[in-house]
């Protein structure tokens, strides 16, 4: 059966129309929406790169892992969010791509309404259980100050931060990527010069650090929203609606991306107990670091997989398989080269990356120790961009057990698994080795539930799912 793609409903003379999900040519667009999705993201990442370098050369090596012990917590607050976000995007790309904008705007309108409230509540939580939650991430109680000094702060920013997701998703859906580029290129921007000041010339320390990020990371919000002035966006955002079930019905096919989050938390929980058992604050510091020289690598692949989701769940929604194969094959092709090249990057130049974040008078084990890191873990360049494509692929065609196995597999429970039997077995730092392995055991089960879940084969499931659901007694 061949179904024609319906009308994707874009409002006549609309500048959102240039490079259409469903419409323009393959490779112009990918590389466009990836552009533009890379300049927001590595916006994003510069932000926490510069944050790190700041605190790791003007507030020291304590500071550095009392922000990373925070991490868990960080990741729990955001990847409630982004299930969310991730979620509804996909679901409201799929009705664009069936020409159905009211159900877009719909699902849009719900999963803002629900991540405010959210961002409430967590927020509430999350100052009145400060000591218990600094106490259950292993920290020892003469990091707490430090801990609170930037805790106390950045948790009341996190709200706006919370709203920057869902807009991200939504906004770049409707075909207004330039926007959400502009918005965090304009918040990074702002944070590296707050850094400068706060830190380096007012030396306010850790609670600079995080009113520098607070605001910078508040700014986007006000740029994003202008989108609702836009006259040519086909998201419409209204407080009454109904069915607000199906928030938590598409928060399901994002829960790849909560899993994701959480589960990068709680192994960084993991490392960092490992690490204080063997190292110390230095063993903590020196992860740290190393996670800020491989965080670019790891957006990029991350923005391939955002973009991979925005072209495959609208030509899902129009039932175009051949098209969705052409942006896999697009989007694989470069997770290949910038694998390669991240790869070349850290085996030749890791040392030098790791002394952008400390100065010479800091200890000298803690960056031997983070060089050793990077010998052990680089690795996982060779996997993970094709683990984070084809979990947003599963994700894009509505596959969210599929997608959720995989996240699970490469950041939890393998990983954890791995860690734990490193820890006991291997002396030393090794134990690390365990985060490669792990990445690359997911990589085989992945591709093989790519292989049974193919575009053509997704489709064709999709028109049978559609004309029993015609043919039902309970439709006619």
């Amino acid at each position: 059966m061949t179904t024609q793609a319906p009308d994707p409903g874009w409002p006549a003379g609309s500048g959102a129309e240039d490079g259409h999900a469903l419409t323009g040519a393959v490779g112009p667009t990918f590389f466009r929406y990836l552009g533009l999705s890379l300049v927001g993201l590595i916006a994003m990442t510069s932000a926490s790169l510069v944050d790190g370098v700041f605190i790791g050369n003007y507030v020291g090596v304590a500071a550095l892992a009392a922000v990373n012990l925070l991490i868990p917590i960080m990741t729990l607050l955001f990847g409630v969010a982004m299930m969310l976000a991730i979620g509804g995007a996909v679901r409201g790309g799929k009705y664009l791509g069936e020409g159905d904008p009211a159900a877009a705007s719909a699902i849009f309108s719900k999963t803002l309404v629900f991540v405010s409230l959210y961002g409430v509540g967590a927020i509430f939580l999350g100052l009145a259980l400060e000591t218990p939650l600094f106490a259950a991430l292993g920290a020892g109680e003469s990091l707490f100050p430090l801990m609170s000094e930037y805790y106390r702060i950045i948790l009341p920013f996190v709200f706006p931060q919370l709203l920057v997701v869902v807009l991200y998703y939504f906004v770049r859906l409707d075909g207004f990527p330039n926007l959400v580029a502009t918005a965090l290129t304009i918040g990074s921007l702002v944070n590296i010069a707050l850094d400068y000041v706060f830190i380096a010339l007012f030396g306010w320390g850790l609670a600079g650090a995080a009113l520098a990020t607070g605001l910078s990371q508040t700014l986007p919000l006000v740029v994003l929203l202008r989108y609702f002035r836009r006259p040519d966006r086909r998201l419409r955002f209204g407080v009454r609606q109904e069915r607000w079930r199906e928030v938590l019905q598409a928060a399901y096919n994002g829960i790849s991306e909560f899993i994701n989050e959480v589960s990068a938390g709680l192994i960084a929980l993991m490392l960092n107990w490992m690490l204080i058992q063997r190292a110390g604050v230095n063993g903590v510091a020196a992860i740290t670091v190393v996670n800020y020289v491989m965080m670019l690598g790891f957006m990029v692949f991350f923005a391939i997989a955002d973009t991979i989701q925005v072209m495959v769940s609208q030509n899902f929604g129009a039932r175009n398989a051949d098209r969705i194969r052409a942006f896999l094959r697009t989007a694989g092709g470069t997770i290949t080269v910038l694998g390669v090249a991240f790869v070349a990057v850290l085996l030749t130049a890791s040392e030098p990356l790791i002394r952008l974040f400390v100065e010479d008078r800091d200890s000298a084990a803690m960056v031997a120790m983070a060089t050793e890191f990077v010998a052990w873990v680089w690795p996982l360049f060779l996997f993970a961009g094709a683990n984070m494509l084809i979990s947003g692929y599963l994700t894009a065609i509505h596959r969210p057990f599929e997608s959720g196995v995989v996240a699970l597999c490469r950041s939890l429970v393998l990983p954890g698994t791995f860690l734990a039997l490193g820890f006991w077995l291997l002396s030393g730092y090794r134990f690390i080795v365990a985060l490669p392995v792990a990445e690359g055991a997911t990589c085989v089960l992945a591709i093989v539930l790519f292989l049974r879940h193919l575009p053509r084969r997704a489709v064709s499931g999709l028109e049978e799912h559609a004309e029993m659901a015609e043919t039902s007694p309970t439709c006619q």
